[in-house]
């Protein structure tokens, strides 16, 4: 798998954000940044999950196997989200809970 550099600037132009901001949200230097849209530098794969986490995105796509920029994977953080967390766990182990739950919200949407 090779990382594809124009499927990262492709993201970054989509959450509407200049490559400064992009390396503020991956907690990298601009430069280092700047590196992996160039293709000067080829992130390792737990940076390449890392930054597909944090653009909303997917692995596979910033490797070029699929067209579909939406994210396939969510990580939900007890610290940063713990009401969510705690959800996702109680429907995790309780299969009618989440029938009513997704009969609730599928009703919201109408």
């Amino acid at each position: 798998m090779n990382f594809i550099p124009e499927r990262l600037i492709n993201l970054r132009h989509s959450l509407g954000i200049n490559k400064a901001e992009a390396a503020r949200r991956l907690n990298m230097s601009a430069m280092g940044y700047g590196r992996y849209e160039s293709g000067e530098r080829e992130p390792s794969y737990q940076t390449v999950a890392f930054i597909a986490q944090a653009f909303n995105s997917s692995i596979e796509y910033l490797y070029g196997e699929t067209e579909d920029q939406r994210a396939t994977v969510l990580t939900i953080s007890a610290d940063e989200e713990p009401e969510l967390f705690l959800l996702i766990q109680s429907v995790r182990n309780d299969s009618e809970l989440l029938k009513r739950l997704l009969a609730y919200t599928n009703g919201l949407k109408k």
